[in-house]
């Protein structure tokens, strides 16, 4: 019977990590490559798509509070992660650290889990941008079939002069008086435009990590100047139209509606859960330490400094938005859109969408970069097939992982409709969460004297603060996200007894008995 809690030794751990060759991943990652990783992957879906979902549907003007919320316990969350990413430099994120601290089943657990988290979401984000492009080319009078544009039954109807997701227009469609029976419809049968955004992401991330980090720098350039100017706009229209911003945050914290999550402090509450989505950068930070030049230094900059900038943005934007537009409004695709077109700028909604374009294409890139990455060091430890750990000997990436990650996502994207993944990848994000900071806790107590280059504070009150407000977010989530999370699980202990636990080498090394040594040999 093998050892469940088996701990992957940190000595062997540096080892990899001090790896050089053609078989080892490339250190060409800065700071400022590390920070825009981050906010590549948390400026996306969050703040273009469900920003708007949850302050109608949960929270409403407090959307504020909810992303402060999510931000404080982000900021717990990333001191633990600070912590371990600098101590372990190597890639894999909360995989390698509940290996090295809590042992082998929790390994596989968070493993496990964080396929779901960047898999899914990149589905989840592939399937939002290939109706942002639709929506686009809609705008310069390019209309294109439908038919390539969603999962298969998916449908559609001509309005405002492109096609556009029926249930995501739902709410603009009754607020405009349009019966949607009276528009024409078409089903789509591919997400054509899904799948080809995945497989050109995933020749980026095979030619290089320092080409990736390039292309993802530039848009997140672009991404962030379109929400510094949307704030801008929308600022300079609330100072004119005072009172009208005033009906629109009254009140601030609508009342409950007497049901769990349905706006009160609840609502704020599971708000946060949901949008929560948003804030996995930082993680997909750690996934790419030992690709980092300097980990011990850059890592904790690279982290903390994504999560500060972003929950910043999300603050803003989150109250500028509210402050324009009724929250009531705001279930759509495109809310920030609808948002900058009540300031009376006509090239904001074009500004506003290319920027949402730029943003889901970034947040593609890190969560396809974090899964490969943990798919490798899952390999290296023998819970996965080795193919996934192979490196490319030119361009130093696991070309392997990337591609077998990529073909399935971007099947995933194209064929499956996700339509509440978003809450799927939250609860796996919080569970991370909770994992890593009960492994920086838990090794502190047992190696107090590991030297640290980057030491968490107030241990263990930022470590268990981290625990609970993750755990009291995952509470605030629907009870199917639950369920959907556990059969996952599930699914995961079948794969991991009946293979990884066979192939696993720590369970290998500990399992070969000590040789013996034999009498001295005397000389002659």
């Amino acid at each position: 019977m093998p050892d469940l809690l088996a701990k992957k030794p940190l000595a062997l751990i540096m080892n990899e990590a001090s790896e050089t060759g053609e078989h080892s991943l490339r250190r060409a990652l800065g700071p400022t490559n590390l920070i825009t990783l981050g906010i590549g992957a948390i400026i996306g879906t969050g703040i273009f798509v469900l920003t708007g979902a949850a302050a109608a549907q949960y929270a409403g003007p407090a959307i504020v509070f909810s992303f402060i919320l999510a931000g404080i316990g982000c900021v717990f969350a990333g001191l633990c992660y600070a912590e371990f990413a600098a101590l372990i430099p190597v890639a894999g994120s909360a995989y390698t650290y509940g290996y090295a601290t809590l042992g082998e089943i929790f390994a596989w657990v968070i493993g496990w889990d964080l396929i779901l988290e960047y898999a899914f979401g990149a589905a989840t984000v592939a399937s939002g941008w290939s109706g942002y492009v639709l929506s686009f080319l809609g705008d310069f009078g390019i209309v294109l079939s439908p038919r390539w544009a969603g999962a298969p039954g998916t449908d559609f109807v001509f309005w405002h002069g492109h096609w556009a997701n029926l249930n995501k227009t739902m709410n603009a469609l009754q607020q405009a008086g349009v019966d949607p029976s009276t528009l024409p419809h078409m089903t789509s049968s591919f997400n054509l435009f899904g799948f080809l955004g995945i497989c050109f992401v995933t020749v980026i991330l095979v030619i290089g990590i320092k080409e990736s980090a390039n292309f993802n720098s530039f848009i997140v350039v672009v991404k962030v100047a379109v929400l510094l100017v949307f704030i801008g706009l929308g600022v300079n229209y609330i100072l004119a139209h005072r009172s009208a911003a005033t009906t629109n945050w009254t009140p601030f914290i609508p009342p409950n509606q007497g049901a769990f999550g349905m706006f009160g402090w609840s609502g704020i509450v599971r708000a946060a859960g949901v949008i929560f989505f948003a804030y996995i950068g930082f993680d997909a930070v750690s996934t790419a330490a030992q690709e980092a030049k300097n980990p011990k230094r850059d890592m904790p900059i690279g982290i903390l400094g994504s999560l500060v900038i972003c929950t910043i943005l999300y603050i803003l934007v989150s109250g500028v938005l509210t402050g324009l537009v009724s929250y009531k409004q705001l279930n759509i695709a495109d809310p920030i859109a609808l948002g900058i077109d009540q300031t009376g700028v006509r090239w904001g909604s074009i500004l506003v969408k290319l920027g949402a374009i730029c943003g889901l294409s970034s947040t593609m890139v890190v969560m396809l970069l974090g899964q490969s990455r943990v798919f490798f060091s899952m390999s290296k430890d023998g819970l996965l097939p080795t193919l996934f750990s192979r490196v490319h000997p030119r361009f130093r990436t696991p070309y392997l992982s990337s591609i077998f990650v990529g073909i399935f996502v971007a099947f995933f994207a194209a064929l499956i409709p996700i339509s509440i993944l978003g809450e799927l990848v939250s609860i796996g994000t919080l569970l991370a969460f909770v994992i890593v900071c009960a492994g920086v806790w838990a090794l502190r107590r047992k190696n107090p004297d590991q030297p640290r280059p980057f030491r968490t504070p107030w241990v263990p009150f930022v470590p268990i603060m981290g625990m609970a407000i993750s755990l009291l977010m995952m509470v605030g989530l629907p009870g199917d996200t639950w369920l959907r999370l556990i059969i996952w699980l599930i699914i995961g202990m079948c794969v991991y007894f009946f293979y990884g636990r066979h192939h696993s080498r720590v369970q290998r090394a500990a399992s070969e008995p000590v040789p013996k040594q034999g009498p001295p040999v005397m000389a002659d």
